[in-house]
């Protein structure tokens, strides 16, 4: 260390343990504060930075007193944790670099720690719905700020002079007068006793060094090696091992339990049985083995002779559910909302389009099958989790163990796919379960079977939708029933409908129908419903596509001729930017595909447009038949998400949008008969192949509006844009998904 800053240092730390005799410096936060920082004893500058909780449902965010930390040793290492669960998605790179630029660290001094389960600490870390981004952009550009502030005013305090005669850029301070300059290490320990700035000094985007640039993930190196740590990779002393079997039907008991030829597999330990627990994302309840490896424990299982009672659910057949959804849309059903006059608008038509959508049940399928490691003691617990919601663990293992949250610590892992099925805890609940039961720390992993089979699946659907135009093809009345169960099922049995929030995309949409009426059908659920990647937005996305196809060619216009005639009908002020925003992407994705050129025979471009989760995308899709198959030859994104953190995760999470775009369209759909689950595993549940992608181009809208999400908007286009351009290449038009030839 330099002689000038060892002895700043030294006379610093002697000036601070005289204070710190007489007080303690308490790491909390008031709603004033963004950050607060640790005493010079710890060796570094800590910075923890002020929240907001914003649940997936409410994307008004609230500021409260958790925090997060950034933490500069004083050998210029920076430290940043990522409050959000990683599970493929970037968010562990994303976040930090915004951290890292107003900060203006150099990156190849940072490293990335996932933080524990801690919503004290690090606020809401529930990690879906694309809220990440969304909420967290701006909290983390003032932390780095802060720090950057602090750091600058602690090498004017070295210097005697004001900060307004230095700056900084990549880890370094430098004098404006002199070029003199000090490391962020040698400051770290002297900026820890800075001001907390109360209006950090903000970058101009002009200036960002990492964000809007692609920068490669920060574990890049550990994914491709092995390194990373999945849940299913966890080790701990003393562990044992577990697999489980369900009831197949949800609701069904278990009638009779033989174990005694389970119990004859050497390495078998117990048979534990789990009774359900009935809260969301408890367990079905079902039978366990355990024993000293998995494969042993999975042998076990399979020499157990069960018997079930299927309760209420036994009969569930998804056929004929199918189509009691259809009777349901094609007849007048629950109103949900409604302006002008749809019925007089209907009368009054020069011609009428309807037709009907449905789509399947889905399954989340991730790489990764459930997985965790639980250890219950007495007066506490520990959990390693791959996991989209800690808190979530915290809160059921609270209930079900009789502990404080405080008492159960979770260390998230990164998942290994997720897509929604790992915001429930069952699988970890369960392990708790039976690690209460044998006294030892327990490793869950479900099989894939049982991944598919006991899930929680997307709602299956059917929408129909019917609209008039006038003698000028101008749409004057839309009339839109859709049924599905809702996810709201979780938490309350008794639902019958789909609720008037989950059924508001259809009043909300940007097309301006000066007439329109929306409806919601009967639509019991008998299996457990929940979150999939884009959620709701796949079946509106599916309707509001392809039926501007429909309406385009009833029209005998193109398709991007009628989305835009549909959105400059939209006058309503408060909606002006949604629309131009949505005609922006539309435009750029039929720049950017050359919608409208001639393609030979056999081939088609199919357009559509979606906003949801606030961001805006636009897809085109270019097939070529193969007779009665099709291939995808290449897909054009146009993405509005604001500002744009990292553009190599940004065009990755679009490519993913289209992968799985490409396998729910035309492969994937979960049949129930008998209240089961037909489906085990990727022979009967196909997903898409490498061979089968297609060249992706992913255009983004460049903008300085606040970002946006990307997880899961790009997921609600594909499908139509597919559909419109298989129409457009065969003349087929498929109304269901996946697409089969019999359900057209």
């Amino acid at each position: 260390m330099r002689p000038d800053i060892e002895g700043f240092l030294k006379a610093e730390r002697t000036r601070q343990a005289e204070a710190l005799e007489q007080t303690t410096l308490q790491l909390s936060l008031d709603r004033r504060q963004f950050l607060k920082v640790s005493g010079l004893a710890a060796g570094g500058l800590f910075v923890g930075v002020s929240l907001p909780n914003t649940s997936i449902a409410d994307t008004k965010a609230t500021v409260f007193n958790p925090n997060a930390f950034i933490h500069l040793q004083e050998n210029g290492d920076v430290l940043i944790y990522c409050g959000r669960c990683e599970m493929g998605q970037g968010i562990s790179t994303a976040l930090p670099s915004v951290v890292a630029d107003e900060m203006e660290a150099d990156w190849s001094f940072v490293r990335v720690e996932q933080a524990e389960g801690d919503q004290d600490k690090f606020g809401s870390q529930a990690t879906g719905g694309s809220a990440s981004i969304r909420t967290m952009y701006e909290p983390m550009r003032k932390a780095g700020a802060s720090a950057k502030d602090m750091l600058i005013a602690a090498a004017a305090k070295v210097w005697n002079t004001s900060s307004d005669n230095c700056y900084a850029k990549q880890h370094f301070v430098y004098h404006k007068g002199n070029d003199n300059k000090l490391s962020y290490g040698e400051l770290a320990p002297i900026a820890a006793s800075m001001e907390v700035p109360e209006a950090p000094t903000l970058k101009a985007a002009t200036d960002f060094n990492y964000v809007g640039k692609a920068l490669p993930r920060h574990d890049v190196g550990m994914v491709i090696s092995g390194k990373r740590t999945y849940g299913v990779d966890v080790k701990v002393p003393g562990m044992q091992y577990a697999a489980i079997v369900h009831c197949p039907v949800m609701g069904g008991t278990l009638r009779s339990l033989d174990k005694t030829e389970a119990l004859k597999v050497p390495g078998v330990t117990a048979v534990v049985e789990i009774a359900p627990l009935k809260v969301p994302f408890g367990s079905l309840g079902g039978v366990a083995v355990v024993a000293d490896n998995s494969w042993t424990a999975q042998q076990g299982v399979s020499k157990l002779k069960i018997e079930w009672d299927r309760g209420e659910h036994g009969s569930y057949d998804t056929d004929a559910y199918m189509g009691e959804l259809i009777k349901n849309v094609e007849k007048p059903a629950e109103k949900i909302a409604e302006r002008g006059d749809v019925e007089n608008a209907f009368k009054n038509a020069a011609k009428t389009v309807s037709a009907t959508y449905t789509e399947g049940h889905l399954v989340h399928a991730p790489m990764e099958p459930n997985a965790s490691v639980v250890a219950v003691h007495d007066n506490h617990c520990e959990v390693w989790a791959s996991t989209q919601s800690p808190d979530d663990i915290q809160s059921v293992l609270s209930g079900f163990l009789g502990m404080d949250k405080k008492q159960i610590k979770v260390n998230v892992m990164i998942c290994g796919g997720a897509f929604g099925r790992k915001f429930k805890c069952d699988y970890v609940q369960e392990a708790a379960a039976i690690s209460k039961a044998v006294g030892t720390p327990i490793q869950l992993t479900w099989t894939r079977e049982e991944d598919t089979k006991t899930g929680y699946y997307h709602s299956n659907s059917a929408q129909h939708i019917k609209a008039s135009l006038d003698e000028n093809n101008n749409v004057t009345g839309w009339l839109h029933r859709i049924a599905f169960p809702s996810i709201n099922t979780l938490f309350d049995p008794s639902v019958q409908f789909a609720p008037a929030n989950a059924v508001s995309e259809i009043e909300s949409h940007p097309f301006g129908v000066t007439n329109l009426r929306s409806e919601s059908g009967l639509a019991p659920a008998h299996t457990r419903i929940g979150w999939y990647r884009a959620v709701y937005a796949i079946f509106w996305g599916l309707g509001f596509g392809v039926f501007a196809d429909e309406l385009a060619e009833t029209a005998g216009v193109d398709t991007v001729t009628m989305l835009n005639r549909l959105y400059d009908a939209n006058k309503n002020p408060e909606q002006a930017e949604l629309v131009a925003r949505s005609k922006a992407v539309l435009a750029l994705a039929a720049e950017k595909s050359g919608f409208g050129k001639a393609l030979p025979e056999g081939e088609g471009l199919g357009i559509a447009v979606h906003y949801s989760f606030q961001t805006y995308v636009a897809m085109a899709v270019h097939v070529r038949m193969k007779g009665d198959d099709f291939e995808v030859v290449r897909v054009d994104n146009a993405v509005d998400c604001g500002q744009v953190l990292n553009k190599d995760g940004a065009a990755a999470q679009q490519e993913g949008a289209v992968a799985m775009g490409i396998s729910l369209s035309k492969y994937c759909e979960v049949t129930f008969k008998d209240g089961a689950v037909v489906n085990g595993n990727f022979d009967d549940y196909p997903v898409m192949r490498i061979t089968d992608m297609p060249e992706v181009r992913t255009h983004f809208i460049e903008s300085d509006a606040a970002p946006t999400g990307l997880g899961e908007p790009g997921m609600a286009p594909f499908a139509p844009a597919l559909v419109n351009a298989i129409y457009q290449a065969s003349g087929k038009r498929y109304r269901s998904l996946p697409i089969q030839p019999l359900r057209t």
